[in-house]
């Protein structure tokens, strides 16, 4: 009988661990929790860097040179061709000089700040760094210089992020006759300037 009694009090509180067991999952489901707000990550979201390069030397209206690490790296601006005026193989273009002044103008002794593309590799095949620049004041330089009409979008063989606001801003420029898209400069043509 005494194993008889020990058994009904094994079985009994089980029954009264299961009850409970039971009873402490039911009343979770009614507890409602806050779900937490974490940011969904976009695969297209690239990092801004923070650090900021003297510019050393405008070279065009394209191309620039910074300090970059004690070193003076050449930096050609992604997504923008400008009429030349260096190219020893390529006369000056009309609103080449004009384009190299702007550039200039906007550059010279500031700080910048170098966003690369991942789609575009790192360097052209002259050893540039290819890059979008902003000046401390986040303006976009390479935007800014279609926008006012000093460059050409400039896709070289792959899409690159900012394609399509270069392209609209160009379209902008080009319906408002702005820079080297004046009929009284060249008329969104790259030729030979006239001397």
């Amino acid at each position: 009988m005494k194993t008889l009694n020990k058994i009904a009090i094994i079985w009994s509180i089980c029954f009264l661990f299961l009850l409970s067991s039971l009873y402490i999952i039911s009343q979770r489901r009614h507890v409602s929790v806050s779900p937490v707000n974490t940011p969904t990550p976009t695969a297209f979201i690239t990092p801004t860097p923070t650090n900021y390069y003297s510019v050393v030397k405008v070279v065009d209206g394209d191309t620039i040179n910074v300090s970059l690490d004690n070193k003076t790296e050449k930096v050609r601006l992604l997504g923008i061709n400008t009429p030349e005026v260096v190219d020893p193989r390529v006369p000056v273009q009309c609103f080449g000089k004009e384009a190299s002044d702007f550039a200039k103008s906007i550059l010279a002794g500031k700080k910048v700040r170098l966003e690369p593309d991942p789609t575009q590799g790192d360097v052209d095949s002259y050893g540039r760094l290819l890059r979008y620049v902003y000046l401390e004041d986040d303006t976009f330089v390479n935007k800014l210089m279609i926008e006012k009409g000093y460059a050409f979008e400039y896709t070289y063989k792959l899409p690159y992020k900012y394609r399509d606001e270069f392209r609209a801003a160009q379209k902008t420029a080009s319906e408002q006759n702005l820079g080297l898209w004046s009929p009284s400069t060249c008329n969104g043509q790259l030729k030979p300037k006239n001397k």
